[in-house]
């Protein structure tokens, strides 16, 4: 089969769709017939080293696709044939195939196409982990989504909106604005003005936002701060590098930087997260958005895309 390697940490153009032998499934374990692979930052920042956690070389990238049950190992419930989406693999998702532990594949309801599924995992579970099980989000809250026309800012207007919060998102394009307003922003603003902050503390009437969910802390973290209402959450999503923030800021708010990373999930919370995303995806209140679909031989340039401040929606590769 085909599959996307990785043989050193660097540049895009490190990755390399070659011929490796097909996965099979051990005891708990099930292969998935890849029907969308879902490209996220995160992929990115692996495959350049930049990254907390690192694979040992060679890998596949990717954690997310959505596909079919294609044969499964001793002790697993599911059955050959089901549509799933996956939230995880032991071989990687940007292959035809991809081995993964029962515990992270998932069903996919039948109103959503296999690149909706490959949306899923990352941006829905990082968005509901940010949003109350770290933010702790009550209804009646204001919450700031930056970069909301991307993967993870769609999926947090989704809930935010779902949840019963008032919800701004920014986006760096009209085509985003347009997306960030469809998807469930109360209000939307462009965040390549130099007066968003601003613009973002009058529409609170100069109370401030309760939460921020941030994706580039590195260029915002500093003026988040200073937008916050009384105590106020940012919850650090993304960053590419260090800033220098003002600590007064967050005492005179009794605010909270609080950091993330998906990974580091509790196989408890990780329970929770999911059973609430598939009733959310079952009724229609979570509508993943593809952006995007290139061949799986494009992931390179699939990886240049998912870094631009003028995402809109999840990019998918087809295998």
């Amino acid at each position: 089969m085909k599959a996307i390697r990785v043989h050193e940490f660097g540049p895009p153009d490190v990755m390399r769709l070659e011929e490796v032998p097909v996965p099979e499934a051990g005891v708990g374990e099930v292969v998935v017939r890849v029907r969308a692979a879902g490209v996220n930052p995160v992929d990115a920042y692996v495959r350049a080293g930049a990254y907390a956690r690192k694979p040992s070389l060679p890998y596949t990238p990717g954690t997310d696709a959505g596909g079919v049950v294609e044969s499964v190992g001793k002790n697993v419930t599911l059955r050959v044939g089901t549509r799933v989406y996956v939230s995880g693999s032991v071989s990687g998702t940007y292959a035809e195939k991809a081995l993964c532990r029962e515990t992270d594949v998932h069903e996919l309801p039948s109103k959503l196409s296999f690149p909706q599924g490959a949306a899923i995992n990352v941006p829905y579970a990082t968005a509901y982990r940010a949003l109350f099980q770290r933010a702790h989000a009550a209804a009646g809250e204001t919450v700031l989504v930056h970069g909301a026309s991307g993967g993870v800012g769609v999926a947090a207007l989704q809930i935010a909106r779902a949840a019963g919060l008032r919800v701004l998102g920014t986006a760096g394009s009209p085509k985003g604005i347009g997306l960030v307003l469809h998807e469930g922003a109360h209000y939307a603003l462009d965040h390549g003005a130099p007066d968003h902050f601003e613009q973002a503390l009058a529409i609170t009437d100069g109370r401030g936002v309760d939460i921020v969910l941030e994706m580039l802390a590195n260029l915002n973290l500093g003026r988040d701060l200073k937008i916050l209402a009384p105590g106020g959450r940012i919850v650090v999503i993304g960053s590419r590098g260090p800033v220098e923030i003002d600590p007064r800021e967050s005492m005179i708010r009794d605010a909270a930087i609080l950091g993330m990373l998906l990974f580091n999930t509790p196989e408890r919370d990780l329970k929770s997260i999911y059973s609430a995303l598939f009733a959310g995806l079952e009724n229609g209140a979570l509508r993943p958005v593809v952006g995007k679909e290139m061949p799986l031989g494009q992931a390179s340039k699939a990886h240049e895309d998912i870094l631009n401040s003028s995402a809109y929606g999840k990019i998918v590769l087809i295998p």
